[in-house]
C-alpha cells in the first residue's frame, strides 16, 4: 500500500513540477507507513523561474485540449444570436435578420442554421418541413425557403419528438449540423444559438470562427441579468460582441395608439452602456411579428412595408455594419 502511494505521489510530483532534480529526496514514509514529501524545515519557496515554467507548462497542457478552430466550408462569416434566458424572441430575431440581410443587399447569400437542439425553432418560423436529401458526397442539403436555405434538427425528427440526450449527444449533433451540410457559397450564416451558456456554446465558438454574436433580450431587468452573462461568455472565448436588441420594447395600443412600455424602458441600451457595446436597433411587441411567425410567414417577407419590418431590416444593417467595421 505504502509503495503504491508513493509511486502515485511521484507521477503526481513530475506532472505538476516537471523531471527536476532530486526528486526522490524529497519523498519518504511518514511515521503511518504513508508516502509524503518532505517538506524543508522552513515553508516550501520556488524560484521564479520555476514558476513561469509550470504556467507555461499549463498554457501549453490547456492549448493541447482545444479544439482547433476549422471554418464551414463555403461560409465567409457566422453570425450567431444568442441570449442568456429564453422567451425573448431570440428566434424570431435570428429568422427576421437572415431575411433583413438578404432583403437589404440581394447580391449577398445568407442560410440559417438552427443550432438549439433541444427546441428547435426554424422549421415553425420558416414554413419547412422534410427531411434532408443527401448529395453525391453524403452531406445534407438545406431546406430552402424564402431565398434562406436553412438546417435544423427539427428537420431530421418528428415534430413533437422530445430529444433527450446528453452532453457529448448533442455536441456531436452540433458537429455534424456544421460540418455534414452542403452550405454552398454563403456570405453570412445565421446560428440561432439555443439560450444559456452551455454545451452548444463553447462547441460552436471553439469549433468555428464567429465573426461575431448578436445579443437579444427584452428591456426586463431578470432577462438583462441573462443577457449579461451571455455577453461576457462570448467575450471569454473571444467573439466579438457586435451589439444588443432590445426585443419588446414597446407595445402600441392599435386603437388608441398609445405606448406603453410593458417589460420596462431602455434596459437593453443601459446594459449596452456598462458593457460598451452598440444597441442594434429596437423591435417593438407587435400583434403581426407574433401572427406572421405563427404562419411561417416571417414580417421581413410578408410585411415589407410595415414598421416592425423596418425594424428588423435596420438591426440587420447595423450587424453588417458592425461586421465591416471589426474587420477594417
Amino acid at each position: 500500500m505504502a509503495l503504491t502511494t508513493y509511486c502515485r505521489l511521484l507521477h503526481v510530483h513530475k506532472f505538476i513540477f516537471g523531471n527536476s532534480a532530486n526528486i526522490l529526496s524529497r519523498v519518504g514514509l511518514g511515521d503511518n507507513g504513508m508516502a509524503v514529501l518532505a517538506c524543508p524545515k522552513h515553508s516550501a519557496r520556488f524560484k521564479s523561474s520555476e514558476a513561469v515554467d509550470r504556467k507555461e507548462k499549463q498554457r501549453q497542457h490547456m492549448a493541447r485540449g482545444l479544439p482547433k478552430q476549422k471554418p464551414v466550408a463555403g461560409v465567409k462569416q457566422v453570425i450567431v444570436v444568442a441570449s442568456g434566458k429564453g422567451g425573448v424572441g431570440k428566434s424570431t430575431t435570428a429568422v427576421n435578420l437572415a431575411l433583413g440581410i438578404s432583403a437589404n443587399d440581394q447580391t449577398k447569400s445568407v442560410g440559417l442554421l438552427d443550432a438549439d437542439v433541444f427546441g428547435p425553432s426554424i422549421p415553425k418560423l420558416m414554413n419547412l418541413k422534410g427531411n434532408p436529401e443527401l448529395t453525391e458526397k453524403n452531406l445534407m442539403r438545406p431546406l430552402m425557403n424564402f431565398g434562406i436555405p436553412c438546417m435544423s434538427m427539427g428537420f431530421l425528427v418528428e415534430e413533437t419528438a422530445p430529444i433527450v440526450w446528453r452532453g457529448l449527444m448533442v455536441m456531436s449533433a452540433i458537429e455534424k449540423l456544421l460540418r455534414q451540410v452542403d452550405w454552398g457559397h454563403l456570405d453570412y450564416l445565421v446560428v440561432d444559438m439555443p439560450p444559456g451558456t452551455g454545451d452548444v456554446q463553447l462547441t460552436i465558438t471553439q469549433n468555428i470562427p464567429v465573426a461575431g454574436a448578436v445579443i437579444v433580450s427584452t428591456p426586463q431587468d431578470i432577462a438583462l441579468l441573462d443577457a449579461r452573462r451571455g455577453a461576457e461568455m462570448f467575450r471569454k472565448v473571444n467573439v466579438p460582441v457586435l451589439g444588443l436588441v432590445q426585443n419588446m420594447s414597446v407595445f402600441q395600443c392599435p386603437n388608441c395608439q398609445h405606448q406603453t412600455h410593458i417589460f420596462g424602458e431602455d434596459g437593453a441600451r443601459e446594459l449596452a452602456r456598462t458593457l460598451g457595446v452598440d444597441v442594434l436597433g429596437d423591435v417593438p411587441l407587435h400583434l403581426n411579428i407574433r401572427e406572421m411567425s405563427d404562419r411561417g410567414q416571417p414580417v421581413v417577407v410578408s410585411s415589407p412595408d410595415s414598421p416592425e419590418a423596418e425594424a428588423y431590416r435596420k438591426v440587420a444593417s447595423a450587424v453588417v455594419q458592425r461586421l465591416a467595421a471589426l474587420s477594417d
